[in-house]
């Protein structure tokens, strides 16, 4: 009887297990590494050999998109990015090269309230962008590509910024990959922005969430 009772004892404290670092579910309390996007599948890879995202990323804070920073958006109260899991990856060059930051949030729960919370976001993210002049008129910024669930956009100005963002309701995802790049010697920028498409790098961050998050996407 002894026993028995030290193993029900040994059942209620045992620790609840952390998150699989490959997929998620079932305790998603931080992201996988299968959320990041191919480093191959990024913009000017050929050029500066990205490091695998998930090796660089860092769990992030009050989560802000890179556009909001040069914006100077004022952040919402009850902003829902505030109780997501997030991660953040950066990887920095000097003055005049590419730059770039990936970011990935998920929020945790029912999926119905999950998937709501990133719509409300990814809404939110579209209109702060369309309103970027009206706390830094010194950007100009330029929507290319505008869905119901992804953006991409090219913002001008000191800094010249590619952002791009998608959101995945069905696993309450969203994720950011944004390159920029400010002038350097001689103003302009050394490496030229390459002619890719807009859908082709937005598929590239998407398509991870689904494999990420099990069970989440079709077939």
């Amino acid at each position: 009887m002894l026993a028995g009772v030290l193993v029900g004892v040994a059942a209620v404290v045992t620790p609840p297990a952390a998150a699989e670092p490959q997929t998620c579910p079932p305790t998603c309390d931080e992201i996988p590494d299968t959320a990041w996007p191919a480093s191959w599948s990024l913009p000017l890879n050929s050029r500066y050999h990205w490091p695998r995202l998930a090796d660089v990323a860092r769990p992030a804070v009050q989560s802000r998109f890179k556009f909001e920073e040069l914006c100077r958006t004022p952040r919402q109260r009850d902003d829902p990015r505030d109780y997501a899991v997030a991660a953040k990856a950066v990887v920095a060059h000097p003055q005049g090269q590419w730059q770039l930051q990936a970011q990935v949030l998920h929020w945790r729960g029912e999926t119905w309230r999950a998937g709501e919370l990133a719509n409300q976001v990814y809404v939110a993210a579209v209109a702060a962008l369309r309103g970027c002049q009206a706390g830094a008129p010194e950007y100009s910024p330029s929507i290319t590509t505008l869905g119901i669930d992804r953006m991409a956009a090219v913002i001008s100005g000191p800094q010249v910024v590619r952002q791009y963002l998608v959101v995945n309701p069905a696993n309450g995802s969203i994720a950011e990959l944004v390159l920029w790049s400010a002038p350097g010697a001689g103003g302009v920028p050394p490496v030229r922005w390459p002619m890719v498409p807009d859908e082709r790098v937005l598929e590239a961050i998407d398509a991870p969430l689904c494999g990420a998050y099990l069970g989440s996407c079709g077939s």
